[in-house]
């Protein structure tokens, strides 16, 4: 479980995130959404341990996240950044290796190989294995930079705007591949994801956390709290949900 209480993080004189309390049960995905600048990237930096709080205490695993080694860290917590990029000349399988550094540091074992080989199986990188990531499309890139965060084998995968730039093939095929493995089972992942994607929010997330001005406008099952009403609120534009396909999406109102 991750509990968040009273958090409050500022940068400069500018409180970014307001006593926040929050907590997130296992498996499933939850959704962060909200406009640009409600602050849902730095909630995502502060559980992974790299935003210091102001005040207030973020817990994973009932560990207080400021207080675990970098290397522990690394085991419980996978962040995915927007700013993720490669400007080295990397093959596919290496990028995923780098989600083994903190087990292998450099000098893989055989079960480094086994979980690389597993997450390039997993996004469905094999055949891909050997290319250089700057020669991927933006589908295939995203999904190897996913890969690499899958292989860290954390409980826990922190995912900031996965989606963007992807077309809607690869916006289905990334959040199916997501949905399937925060399903109960063996290996199973609880996924944090900064989404803009508004239908992809409404068809694959388990939890909706709104955000606004670095507080919670409102939280719990989509369900309940993704509808017409508080989307048009929290984007101060008019948006529906409706059902599509047996599954629901956004639009305009």
């Amino acid at each position: 479980m991750i509990r968040i209480a009273n958090l409050t993080v500022t940068r400069g004189t500018k409180p970014v995130l307001t006593d926040l309390s929050l907590r997130f049960g296992h498996g499933g995905i939850t959704a962060l959404i909200g406009p640009n600048g409600a602050g849902k990237s730095t909630l995502l930096h502060a559980i992974a341990g790299l935003l210091p709080s102001t005040t207030g205490q973020v817990e994973v695993e009932g560990r207080d996240v400021a207080r675990i080694p970098p290397e522990e860290r690394a085991r419980l917590v996978a962040l995915l950044m927007q700013s993720d990029r490669v400007t080295a000349r990397l093959t596919v399988e290496d990028l995923v290796s780098f989600g083994r550094w903190t087990y292998h540091k450099g000098r893989p074992t055989a079960r480094d190989r086994e979980v690389i080989a597993k997450a390039l199986s997993q996004f469905d990188l094999e055949s891909l294995a050997s290319r250089q990531i700057d020669s991927l499309s933006g589908g295939q890139r995203q999904r190897a930079f996913v890969a690499m965060a899958w292989a860290q084998e954390t409980p826990w995968l922190l995912l900031d705007e996965p989606l963007a730039a992807l077309d809607p093939r690869h916006v289905r095929d990334l959040m199916e591949r997501l949905h399937g493995m925060s399903r109960p089972g063996e290996g199973q992942r609880s996924i944090i994801i900064v989404m803009h994607d508004l239908p992809a929010a409404a068809r694959y997330a388990d939890r909706i956390i709104a955000m606004k001005d670095g507080q919670i406008v409102t939280t719990g099952p989509r369900q309940l709290k993704m509808t017409g009403a508080v989307l048009s609120d929290l984007f101060e534009t008019g948006l529906e949900v409706v059902q599509v396909g047996g599954g629901d999406t956004v639009v305009p109102a």
